[in-house]
């Protein structure tokens, strides 16, 4: 159900070339009945899956890295950034989605995966929702090496870590992005490894 206290009065498209920027005008009732007209840009860039590639028997965690632009924009002097494994929904169901990323990022197929959470990101300018999954995997499940699609221009790197020293990355600043900072931290609460 929409929330009548909003409606939206304009919509303009300002970019489509990656994902989609709008520019929305819309109207909120605020609560003394006062009705104030508001604009935002809004990043429409579908959503996503990540999830954490745990093993219980080796108490080890499977992460990536690679090139992140913004981050390098905004003062990450390499760019690189430390990842649970992570990609867009492309029309697929969030499960189907992340077993599909698993293997085209770390080379491990998966046979199932069980939903942590769903959350928005960035819930002030983006409209993805984040679909955020855990899985146990064993050498077994290894099929190819990983690195993402070159079709997508992913240059991914596979890491395996300890728990232990995942975990400690928080801490020491080298792994700062949000999705795998909650992960771990599922992690370490439930007592995953």
């Amino acid at each position: 159900m929409k929330n009548p206290k909003i409606k939206v009065t304009e919509t303009q498209l300002l970019s489509d070339n990656w994902y989609i920027l709008n520019k929305v005008t819309f109207d909120y009732e605020m609560k003394d009945g006062k009705i104030e007209s508001h604009i935002r840009e809004v990043y429409d860039r579908g959503n996503g899956a990540a999830i954490l590639l745990y093993n219980t028997a080796k108490k080890t965690v499977i992460l990536t890295r690679q090139f992140r632009l913004p981050t390098y924009l905004n003062g990450n002097k390499t760019g690189m950034m430390i990842e649970v494994c992570a990609g867009l929904l492309d029309q697929d169901h969030p499960e189907q989605a992340i077993i599909r990323e698993t293997e085209e990022e770390t080379g491990y197929r998966l046979q199932k995966v069980e939903k942590v959470i769903e959350t928005y990101m960035s819930p002030g300018s983006v409209t993805e929702i984040l679909y955020l999954f855990i899985g146990e995997y064993n050498e077994t499940m290894k099929v190819n090496d990983g690195g993402g699609l070159d079709a997508e221009q992913e240059n991914i790197e596979v890491l395996e870590y300890t728990f232990d020293q995942a975990y400690a990355m928080i801490q020491s600043g080298e792994i700062t992005d949000a999705k795998t900072i909650l992960l771990l931290q599922h992690a370490k609460i439930k007592g995953l490894i």
